[in-house]
């Protein structure tokens, strides 16, 4: 751990990527402002980054949008509009800030824009041939993200912070819009069902997540399934297959309001995607239908509110190609073989060591 930077009044963080990865961040993040609670953190992302986190409390106090950049969350030979990148630097100099923080993949193309905004000081993320910040942590693929991100906060003088609160603030905003879809008082204990991914390989079956969601409403659960606009046929065939009524979400909810109802729940049962790992982090329990290396870079650093179901399966169903070194062209579930038994097992289990907790902390016992 580097010591912390004398006199540093204003922090740029560069991740302009999507929900779950943002997500990843919040552990380095909230060192960020514990070591630095006067400093104005800018966060540098994407108008997502900027809708979800206007009014929201938290360790980020404003987001700057970033236009594409060849490399720098566009490919690198995408064609942009270089006067609006050049305005943005610009914009971004002007700033002066006292430290830049790369946390946007291995640097090849994200360490040299970063070094193009003149702070102090810059840390980061590097591979072998990426540009020389001050100070670097080697990137690696086959690690935990949050941890990952948690070394380079540590070399910018980051310390640890407190690891038994939430790590993303709900608003009344969120529990407004999540009051749009459901009832004001739920007669039964709230699941959520999260069948879709943006990768298909990390889907697991429809059919699937049915019988699992009448399991669960036999054990008195209230079960809602949820989804974006464009996931609405999978959602409708979980809740067609079930023989349990369910609650339809599929594109109710913005990110917001999702949060709103995540906070309701005594469960969420999903894919590795946003959803889960937003949960998670705003203290919902969640059990992860994880693919073994999606585990090891996207599994949470606090376990008592989430459990794993992970399959060990190496090769394509289809091909038989090995599919850690390289990726082959089939688009086939690869957590199919995870069972439903599993998946229960792991849901009930979480849910009756919550409730165990909840008691725990109502007395006082758990601080």
């Amino acid at each position: 751990m580097s010591a912390v930077l004398p006199g540093v009044k204003k922090i740029a963080v560069l991740r302009p990527n999507a929900v779950g990865d943002f997500v990843f961040a919040l552990p380095a993040l909230h060192a960020l402002r514990a070591s630095y609670p006067g400093a104005d953190i800018v966060y540098i992302g994407r108008r997502w980054h900027a809708d979800f986190l206007a009014g929201r409390p938290g360790p980020v106090d404003r987001v700057v949008v970033i236009p594409p950049v060849p490399g720098v969350g566009v490919a690198a030979d995408a064609k942009v509009d270089g006067d609006a990148v050049d305005a943005f630097v610009a914009a971004m100099v002007a700033e002066r800030f006292d430290l830049a923080i790369q946390a946007f993949g291995g640097g090849r193309f994200s360490n040299p824009f970063i070094m193009r905004l003149g702070a102090r000081r810059t840390v980061g993320l590097q591979v072998a041939g990426a540009g020389d910040l001050d100070l670097t942590v080697p990137y690696g693929s086959m690690c935990n993200s949050r941890l990952q991100l948690l070394e380079v906060a540590a070399c910018a003088g980051a310390r640890a912070w407190h690891f038994g609160r939430p790590e993303l603030a709900v608003t009344d905003a969120d529990r407004l819009a999540a009051a749009q879809v459901l009832p004001a008082a739920l007669p039964k204990p709230l699941v959520l069902l999260q069948p879709g991914a943006t990768d298909p390989r990390r889907r697991w079956p429809a059919a699937r997540f049915a019988e699992l969601g009448d399991a669960l409403a036999g054990a008195g659960a209230l079960v809602a399934i949820n989804g974006s606009e464009d996931e609405a046929p999978l959602v409708h065939a979980v809740a067609s297959a079930m023989r349990a009524p369910s609650i339809d979400l599929a594109g109710k909810l913005a990110l917001g309001g999702l949060c709103g109802v995540l906070e309701r729940c005594a469960l969420l049962v999903s894919n590795d995607t946003g959803p889960l790992h937003l949960a998670l982090a705003v203290g919902t329990p969640g059990v992860g239908i994880y693919w073994l290396t999606n585990l090891i870079e996207s599994g949470p650093l606090r376990q008592h509110g989430h459990r794993a179901a992970v399959s060990v399966r190496l090769h394509c169903p289809v091909c038989g190609a090995e599919n850690l070194s390289t990726r082959c062209a089939h688009d086939v579930s690869f957590v199919d073989d995870v069972g439903t038994a599993r998946v229960r097992a792991c849901a009930l289990e979480l849910m009756q060591a919550m409730e165990g907790i909840n008691c725990c902390v109502a007395s006082g016992i758990v601080p």
